[in-house]
């Protein structure tokens, strides 16, 4: 009896000092380690390579790992992903996360876009399952690398596919001939000005010439400009002073002569009512007398000068 007492004396020592040890070890192990810290983020699209323990990185740094990965029950067109990552890893408002695949298969959760100063991202006090519905933090997502790409594949393709049909469309017999023939004429003028290209070197040189004497000559305008300024200034100006006096004794010439012919209307006027009808009458009477003047004339004429004096002789009376 006494020796199985201490066998099970010996067994039930050797089972504490296992148990103390185990103790010991853990502990050890988490003063050696570093504390984690865990978020929730819901993916909505293909996690493709995505597996429990992948990497999580924070701007290309290993920071954590997956936890676990499944589809969101209250909507299964999310996927939410539980990660681990160290308690030192700044993860502040503006951070998001996103899928970065790559050629092996695998994909990585990528942690960017924090802002320096702003807060932590932690639950809320007040209705904190609004928020955090599994009691863990929620980082936001982006779209971005692989995940963006699948996203937009059937834009893609639906303009790929759009591109070629016109593309098709375009290159027709028609149109190649038609092309060929572009491209004939285009051989065609390159030949030609390869021949020209003396002429074409001669004519850039007139060219140049030209441009210079124009140069020239609007040198020598700007000189006759100056010179017509000069010219300006020293004769036109004081000639122009001369005829504005010359116009000015003009004008008072005419003023005066004005005057004069306001003074002599009241004379006009009477000569007009009175002098011209006796004037008028005098030469009516001159045409009379020139008139009886010619009369006596013209019977001097034929009868001689006694004809005035003497009376007409009455003609001859012979009876039957």
């Amino acid at each position: 009896m006494e020796t199985r007492s201490n066998h099970v004396l010996v067994g039930t020592v050797v089972l504490i000092l296992l148990a103390v040890l185990a103790i010991f070890t853990v502990w050890i192990a988490r003063l050696g380690g570093t504390s984690e810290k865990q978020y929730d983020i819901f993916f909505k699209q293909a996690v493709d390579g995505l597996a429990k323990g992948s990497a999580v990185t924070y701007s290309g740094v290993p920071v954590g790992q997956i936890k676990t990965i499944a589809l969101w029950k209250n909507d299964p067109q999310f996927v939410r992903v539980r990660i681990s990552i160290n308690d030192d890893t700044p993860i502040l408002r503006g951070t998001t996360a996103t899928v970065l695949g790559s050629f092996t298969g695998t994909s990585t959760v990528s942690l960017d876009g924090g802002i320096k100063g702003s807060p932590s991202i932690d639950c809320p006090e007040e209705n904190p399952l609004a928020a955090c519905p599994y009691g863990v933090p929620v980082i936001p997502t982006k779209q971005g690398g692989i995940g963006a790409i699948l996203n937009s594949a059937p834009q893609l393709l639906e303009r790929l596919s759009t591109l070629t049909e016109k593309l098709t469309g375009l290159l027709t017999d028609k149109n190649q001939a038609s092309i060929a023939g572009i491209l004939d004429n285009t051989n065609r003028i390159s030949g030609a000005l390869a021949d020209r290209a003396p002429e074409i070197a001669a004519t850039l040189a007139q060219t140049r010439v030209a441009i210079q004497q124009a140069g020239d000559a609007a040198q020598q305008v700007g000189k006759l400009a100056d010179t017509t300024n000069g010219l300006v200034t020293t004769d036109v100006r004081p000639a122009m002073a001369n005829l504005n006096k010359t116009l000015e004794s003009a004008r008072a010439s005419v003023d005066t002569l004005n005057g004069a012919i306001g003074d002599a209307r009241p004379g006009l006027q009477t000569f007009s009512r009175s002098t011209i009808p006796e004037a008028n009458q005098l030469v009516h009477d001159l045409r009379a007398t020139a008139a009886a003047l010619s009369s006596v004339a013209q019977r001097v004429d034929q009868e001689g000068a006694a004809s005035i004096i003497s009376q007409p002789k009455l003609p001859d009376y012979k009876g039957k």
